[in-house]
């Protein structure tokens, strides 16, 4: 059995550890966007070449999924790095939906000052789970849809349009909630899990508009699958991580600004 010194020594060590990962995470984050960037640009020129082609060869109807895909999460991303560029400042909302447990509020001043104010600690493995929600979206994605042309059959037109708006839309979603995190916007909280909803709704909207086209069967049991197991996932995120948000003293000092009573 460890002793509460050993205890209190691991303790730290994970605590300097997740410091080092928050500054790579601050102060990193051109280098981490233009790899982004690279890696999927080579994914995406690798899948359109696997892809069979029509025999007008590339268009820009081809081409433009792969582009969002590519532009979208890195300029909301970038965007909203400016946009809460003040986060910490911005006001508290009227209404507070995080009523689990009793709080003390304290003024914006005063919880910057207290010790666990901040984004380290296990907040650190949320914001690389939410950067990381990325490229597994765009790799699900590629690995899923082909790119297509205008005389693909219309199931697979309107499959890759839904496909193509998840992987687009939701990657831009979460990198928002992670610069609402880093920048300790007051409103991170709820925007996530107004995020976790979006990501559950587009998997039941896919499930609906692909198959009102009339799916091929080869195509509706692994398309069940894929997205019987996203749903899954953000159920199982956001079991493990609303206890933490709604409990949390890191959470609840950083963009509450109250501590336990």
């Amino acid at each position: 059995m460890k002793t509460p010194a050993a205890i209190a020594a691991v303790s730290r060590t994970l605590h300097r550890r997740s410091l080092n990962v928050l500054g790579i995470l601050e102060n990193r984050l051109a280098p981490i966007i233009m790899g982004w960037v690279a890696l999927i640009l080579a994914a995406c020129f690798l899948r359109i070449l696997v892809s069979p082609l029509p025999p007008q060869g590339l268009s820009l109807a081809m081409v433009t999924p792969y582009l969002l895909l590519i532009g979208a999460p890195a300029a909301s991303l970038l965007l909203a790095l400016r946009w809460f560029a003040d986060g910490e400042a911005m006001p508290q909302p009227s209404y507070r939906l995080a009523r689990a447990g009793r709080w003390q509020d304290l003024a914006p001043s005063i919880a910057r000052r207290h010790p666990l104010y901040g984004t380290s600690g296990i907040m650190v493995s949320l914001l690389v789970g939410m950067l990381l929600n990325i490229p597994v979206r765009a790799a699900e994605y590629l690995m899923t849809m082909p790119a297509i042309g205008a005389a693909a059959p219309e199931w697979l037109s309107v499959l890759h349009f839904w496909m193509t708006l998840d992987a687009v839309l939701v990657s831009s979603l979460y990198a928002v909630c992670f610069a609402a995190a880093i920048r300790k916007v007051p409103l991170f909280p709820r925007l996530l899990l107004l995020v976790w909803l979006v990501d559950i709704a587009m998997q039941l909207l896919i499930a609906q508009g692909a198959v009102a086209t009339g799916l091929p069967p080869s195509v509706a049991a692994p398309l069940h699958v894929l997205l019987e197991k996203n749903i899954t996932k953000v159920m199982i995120s956001m079991g493990l991580w609303l206890p933490y948000l709604l409990l949390s003293t890191r959470v609840n000092v950083t963009y509450r600004s109250r501590i336990p009573a």
